[in-house]
């Protein structure tokens, strides 16, 4: 199929700092390949604003490859844009069309705040790994494969956890900006191996801790997480996540 043309109109979010108020502001995107990325997009936009002498519009971006979690975009009033299984970085532009308008901005949450335009601060991400999201146990040399014998359904419900790459898209599509199935994610991918049995307890009970006092909501059960997840990681883990600390609570009492 030869190469397509579109001319487009963005509504994007705009906003100085974390101390300002901001606003939708209205742009021009002309002649985009329809073989352009949601970000090639934007950089092409970007390029027009600051021949104009205008700011570029600020976003987060590093690997555009679907890995690193950074393009977080709610595009038309969709964590990431309406392709499923998808980072704004793998959204291309031939699933728009000609004349349409689109609207850009941030991850909407209290524990995500705004720092520019379309930037938000997850730090409280990184807080909550900082509590518990990671093994401590000194394992010495790397044993053979054969040595800790691991029940294939556990590993690759273990694998499937840890394809999370911590984007925020689940608190962003979530009605109480919950980070269950970011914390549930975390926790599983080692309560499910022997390796991180040894500290779930204390694992579980001061990561669900940090989430709670960074202002995360609860989750109601309405699948948005799930839905909305780039790398598709299941409600399965926030059950997973509510038995540890269920269990971690009995212990504790």
């Amino acid at each position: 199929m030869s190469e397509q043309f579109l001319n487009l109109t963005l509504k994007v979010w705009r906003q100085e700092n974390n101390q300002t108020a901001g606003s939708f502001k209205v742009y021009k995107a002309e002649s985009i390949s329809t073989e352009m990325s949601f970000l090639e997009m934007l950089d092409v936009v970007n390029e027009g604003l600051i021949k104009s002498g205008e700011a570029p519009i600020a976003f987060d971006h590093d690997c555009r490859e679907g890995i690193c979690g950074m393009c977080s975009l709610v595009i038309n009033g969709v964590a990431h844009g309406k392709d499923k299984a998808t980072t704004s970085c793998q959204l291309h532009m031939r699933r728009f069309s000609d004349g349409e308008t689109i609207v850009v901005e941030p991850w909407r949450a209290k524990a995500f705040p705004v720092m520019r335009d379309l930037i938000v601060d997850r730090s409280s991400f990184d807080r909550i790994m900082e509590a518990g999201g990671y093994v401590t146990v000194a394992s010495g040399n790397a044993q053979d494969a054969n040595a800790l014998p691991i029940p294939k359904i556990d590993a690759d419900k273990a694998f499937d956890a840890a394809a999370c790459i911590g984007c925020g898209a689940c608190v962003a599509s979530c009605k109480n900006a919950s980070a269950m199935l970011f914390v549930g994610a975390k926790v599983s991918q080692y309560a499910l191996l022997p390796q991180g049995k040894v500290e779930s307890m204390r694992r579980v009970q001061n990561m669900v801790n940090v989430m709670d006092s960074e202002g995360f909501g609860n989750c109601t059960n309405l699948n948005e997480c799930e839905a909305a997840c780039p790398k598709e990681i299941t409600v399965e883990n926030i059950a997973r996540l509510n038995r540890e600390y269920l269990k971690a609570t009995i212990s504790a009492d």
